[in-house]
C-alpha cells in the first residue's frame, strides 16, 4: 500500500519535522509548545503525544537536550560563565539549566567547565562534539550480566 502526498499521516510526520527542525535551529529563542503546537495546527496535548510518538522524547525534553549539547560546547571553549551559557542557549532559569545539564551530563555545568577544558585539550572541535554528547537513558548501553 502506498501513501500519497495528500495523506493526513504523512503531512503529520512533515509538520512534526518542520517543528523539530525549528527546535534545532531556533534552540536559543523562547521556544513553548503551545507556539509550536500552533505552527502545525494542532492543541499542544496532541501535539506533545504526536511528537513523543514519532521522536520518542516529549518536544520539552527533544529542546533542553539541544540547549544541553549547546551549552557543553559553549563551556567546553571555556570563554563565557555558566550564567551566560544558560542565557545564550535560551534558558531562562539558571537552577533548571544546572539540574537538566546534570541529569543529561552525570555532572553540574560548573564541574564540566573545569573538566572539558582539560579532557577536551588538543582534540578538533567536531570530534570532542560527538564524544561529550549527552546520553539520554533511553540511549544508554545496557550493562552485560556478571557471571560469577
Amino acid at each position: 500500500m502506498t501513501s500519497s502526498p495528500t495523506d493526513p499521516y504523512l503531512r503529520e510526520l512533515t509538520g512534526l519535522r518542520r517543528v523539530k527542525d525549528r527546535m534545532d535551529r531556533e534552540y536559543a529563542k523562547p521556544l513553548d509548545v503551545e507556539s509550536l503546537a500552533r505552527d502545525v495546527h494542532m492543541s499542544a496535548g496532541h501535539f506533545s503525544r504526536r511528537f513523543k510518538l514519532a521522536y520518542g522524547e516529549s518536544p520539552y525534553s527533544y529542546l533542553m537536550t539541544r540547549r544541553i549539547e549547546r551549552a557543553m560546547a559553549l563551556l567546553r571553549k571555556g570563554d563565557l560563565s555558566v550564567t551566560e551559557v544558560c542565557f545564550a542557549v535560551g534558558c531562562s532559569s539558571l537552577g533548571t539549566f544546572s539540574t537538566r545539564f546534570s541529569e543529561l551530563v552525570g555532572m553540574p555545568p560548573s564541574v564540566y567547565k573545569q573538566e572539558a577544558a582539560e579532557s577536551t585539550a588538543g582534540i578538533p572541535a567536531c570530534v570532542a562534539k560527538q564524544v561529550t554528547r549527552p546520553v539520554r537513558n533511553r540511549e544508554a548501553p545496557a550493562h552485560e550480566p556478571l557471571l560469577a
